[in-house]
């Protein structure tokens, strides 16, 4: 009997995934993974973790499974945390739960999972794994899960394909409304429990007071930008053939731009790009929203309303030491140029794209353009259901 580890969050995609697991026939082991201590900065009434270690613990007991609760606060901490501290202080916007899926749930719970002798770590992900034989060789394909609404393929867009070949999906295949069906007839605590939100097996945080244990406030200006700023009237947006790709792919010069002060913010590094909520300056005939941070000048720069110039753009560059082929034969060549579907956010509707790689530096050219681009944040492109590959914004 082959023995599969389930990271149960004591919710209830997780708790069906192990019952589902069992019935297969393997031998289920849960655990729960204790992320983070520091309770000040958590929301307790939306995600607290000791009530989902209970409900956890009380799903396993309902099964008849193994339980166990895991502290990995230390390593989550050092690959997790710090590194979005350092992010945010660069005026970036990382995204946590793709790494922890990477760092964590993929590499130290499925050590974890195989030093306890299992063959494989399951996850309660909305996606699908399909496996072929290529020259006597297993090859796994990451593909986006069955209920459209619920898709977090996204999510897993930095898993390796060795980490891949170690991971199991089994509701992947189901909707939403399904799983709930299954939950509830075996009438486990987590069969009407609300989906959770927030950092992976931490829950929601007040991300403002969480990034002020490293960042200290400080008061800068905030200042807003013409929406006819001589800085927008550039090429709006060409083809991938006529694209000069460094302008192109950078984030407008907003130094330069038709700036007026309209209030003042505790420090540039709490703010992302899109951010329209937590600026508090109102009197304006149209919402301001975040077009642009200058972390080291400590400037937030503003455009009224959704359709601002300063919020869109047609194209970006990725980190190349961020790019992530789930199958290494994906991988494009230099000068090669392939299309895409691509999303720059989860839940985003995938947008048609060219990506090339041009003297080394990989580019996403879009057919229309596309809002609140945000260094930091992964892309990934897909092909069909299948999602290919992923990269750190750059610019």
């Amino acid at each position: 009997m082959k023995r599969v580890v389930v990271g149960l969050s004591g919710g209830v995609d997780s708790s069906v995934t192990a019952h589902l697991l069992q019935e297969q026939g393997y031998e289920v082991i849960g655990i729960f993974m204790r992320n983070w201590h520091d309770e000040s900065v958590i929301i307790d009434a939306e995600c607290p973790w000791v009530e989902d270690s209970t409900d956890a613990q009380l799903v396993a007991e309902k099964l008849g499974i193994p339980f166990q609760v895991i502290d990995f606060s230390e390593v989550y901490k050092k690959r997790i945390v710090d590194y979005m501290f350092a992010e945010y202080e660069r005026g970036r916007t990382p995204n946590p739960d793709v790494l922890c899926n990477r760092e964590i749930k993929f590499d130290v719970f499925l050590d974890l999972a195989v030093k306890l002798g299992a063959d494989y770590v399951a996850t309660g992900h909305y996606c699908r794994k399909k496996t072929e034989l290529i020259d006597g060789k297993e090859v796994h394909h990451l593909l986006s899960g069955k209920d459209k609404n619920k898709d977090q393929s996204y999510f897993l867009c930095q898993v390796r394909q060795d980490q891949l070949a170690k991971v199991l999906f089994p509701i992947g295949e189901l909707e939403k409304s399904k799983v709930r069906a299954i939950a509830k007839n075996l009438d486990l605590v987590t069969a009407e429990k609300k989906d959770s939100q927030g950092l992976c097996f931490i829950g929601k945080v007040k991300l403002p007071d969480f990034l002020k244990q490293q960042l200290a406030p400080k008061k800068g200006d905030i200042l807003e930008v013409s929406a006819s700023s001589a800085i927008f009237n550039k090429s709006t947006h060409p083809s991938a053939d006529e694209l000069e790709l460094t302008e192109a792919s950078e984030p407008f010069d907003l130094s330069h731009s038709e700036t007026q002060k309209v209030g003042e913010h505790e420090g540039a590094h709490y703010y992302t790009i899109g951010q329209r909520k937590g600026l508090a300056v109102g009197g304006t005939p149209e919402p301001l929203f975040v077009i642009g941070t200058d972390t080291k000048k400590n400037l937030i720069y503003t455009g009224q309303g959704s359709d601002h110039p300063g919020l869109w753009r047609s194209s970006l560059k990725l980190e190349s030491d961020s790019l992530n082929w789930i199958v290494a034969d994906s991988a494009i060549q230099e000068g090669e140029q392939v299309r895409y579907a691509v999303r720059i956010r989860y839940r985003q509707t995938l947008q048609a794209a060219s990506l090339l790689l041009k003297k080394g530096s990989y580019y996403l050219i879009f057919d229309g353009p596309q809002s609140a681009i945000t260094s930091g944040q992964f892309a990934a492109w897909y092909d069909g259901e299948e999602l290919v590959g992923s990269g750190v914004i750059e610019a």
